[in-house]
């Protein structure tokens, strides 16, 4: 008798307890499987992942099963949900940052100035300054704590289609419809020398050169509707390379953090060159049509270098380029760094280019072209914008698709993040700007205000700010 009163406490035990196996968001398991009580919810399972990895300070994690986020005990998810516990339950833990992002929910600024529309805006690195790019052929720095003009930059004898900041803050280049490059001082809303010219038609997209594996910053990429790259050199003021290759226009363009260069074109391929001597590397084949966008999963930590949400500054290129290598080593793990892109074919595809030059996940769903690509600063998601007048969410490691924004009555053109990963910016044809929430899944926010199509979006780094501008020529800030 006494000995089957054990077996059944025993199966009581067992019944009250779930086998879970614990993962980082690769999939590497953080110990061996393990039963935790079925009332264990979110709190109780962040104080056992501190303790598995023993970190000194509790950091917070969010856990997912099958991509779905657990807010409540594990007893009553697998009640919902009709989960089988024959075999360990794997729990997905992912860290979250520690800061968090006020929700933009106001304009607080529409500042005129430029003639033409608005077609890039663009915050510096450290999130302190703003800078606009215009088919009145100038480029405007613009003063945040006035919210006014401060510099308007002329030199460009066309459309100015694309800006980008060096990482350390010390350049802006930007490129227009003419072929032609332009780097400004954003100090002084100067130019520093000559257009660079070589480029035989308009100018699709610029990266600059990690600080991290360069400071200060010297070299960036352009990439151009004459189907070349050109890498520039600032201080020498000229084109050190030029990566020819593509049979096709290219459309976009970024450069890694492993120091490689990756190239998206209309002739359906994204090629990787290396960037010592200009050579191809590698090609990616998959898409039925123009690649349009890339994303790369550490491409929040190379816009933003050395600079992060507290706003430290530095005193010297060393200490800057150290602090960078921290940051993005820390971002990117021992996982290799993942691209995605997305295409006229309506598809995207999840590549991990260091370990193969076949996709690791085709990502359908959209109805349109994919217009946009962009992954959360922390690597956990992947955003995409398009035509079809949604934005949809997918999972940043495996690619697969976890819901889709629905609100857009018109296409979307671009999508932000901000710096916490925990809400997206879009903005669209259909005049409005929209922020969702990536807890939720639902819109957080609806900013309408652009009297016509909005083109260009960007949250600022240090997450205070966001910028907007369209077709109706005007600037517009908007706060949280």
């Amino acid at each position: 008798m006494e000995v089957e009163t054990e077996t059944m406490m025993e199966k009581r035990e067992i019944i009250n307890n779930v086998m879970c196996l614990l993962t980082d968001p690769d999939g590497t398991p953080l110990g061996s499987p393990m039963y935790l009580p079925q009332n264990a919810g979110p709190q109780h399972l962040n104080q056992i992942v501190n303790k598995l990895l023993n970190n000194e300070e509790k950091l917070p994690y969010a856990f997912y099963i099958s991509d779905e986020e657990l807010l409540v005990p594990l007893e009553t998810y697998l009640q919902k949900n009709k989960v089988s516990v024959e075999k360990a339950l794997p729990v997905v833990c992912q860290p979250q940052a520690i800061f968090r992002i006020r929700p933009v929910n106001r304009c607080s600024a529409t500042i005129s100035g430029h003639a033409e529309a608005v077609l890039s805006v663009a915050f510096s690195p450290d999130g302190r300054q703003l800078a606009s790019g215009s088919g009145d052929t100038s480029v405007r720095f613009w003063d945040l704590s006035t919210q006014t003009p401060l510099y308007t930059c002329t030199g460009h004898k066309n459309w100015v289609l694309c800006i980008a900041w060096s990482p350390d803050g010390k350049y802006l280049v930007s490129g227009s419809k003419a072929g032609e490059l332009i780097c400004w001082d954003p100090q002084t809303g100067k130019s520093l020398g000559n257009p660079l010219t070589g480029h035989k038609k308009w100018i699709t997209g610029i990266s600059w050169e990690p600080v991290h594996l360069n400071a200060p910053c010297r070299r960036f990429v352009s990439a151009s509707k004459d189907g070349d790259a050109r890498i520039w050199d600032v201080s020498l003021k000229k084109c050190v390379m030029c990566l020819s290759g593509h049979t096709l226009a290219i459309t976009c363009v970024k450069w890694g953090g492993d120091g490689v260069i990756y190239t998206g074109s209309q002739d359906c391929t994204i090629k990787v060159w290396e960037t010592t001597q200009g050579k191809l590397i590698r090609e990616l084949k998959g898409h039925g049509h123009w690649v349009n966008s890339l994303a790369l999963s550490t491409e929040y930590v190379l816009r933003t270098g050395a600079f992060d949400h507290t706003g430290k500054q530095y005193s010297s290129p060393e200490e800057m380029r150290k602090v960078a290598l921290e940051r993005y080593q820390a971002m990117r793990g021992n996982a290799p760094e993942r691209l995605v892109s997305g295409s006229d074919d309506f598809t995207m595809f999840l590549w991990e280019p260091f370990v193969s030059k076949h996709p690791k996940t085709r990502m359908t769903g959209h109805q349109q072209l994919v217009n946009h690509v962009y992954f959360s600063p922390d690597g956990l998601w992947v955003a995409s914008a398009s035509f079809d007048k949604s934005v949809k969410l997918w999972n940043g490691t495996t690619g697969k698709f976890v819901a889709a924004f629905r609100g857009h009555v018109g296409p979307v053109y671009q999508i932000s993040w901000s710096a916490d990963s925990r809400l997206l910016l879009s903005g669209s044809r259909d005049s409005t700007l929209k922020v969702w929430d990536i807890r939720t899944r639902k819109l957080k926010q609806d900013l309408p205000g652009h009297s016509d199509e909005v083109f260009s979006v960007d949250w600022s780094p240090d997450g205070e700010k966001v910028a907007s501008g369209g077709k109706d020529k005007v600037l517009k800030l908007w706060m949280g």
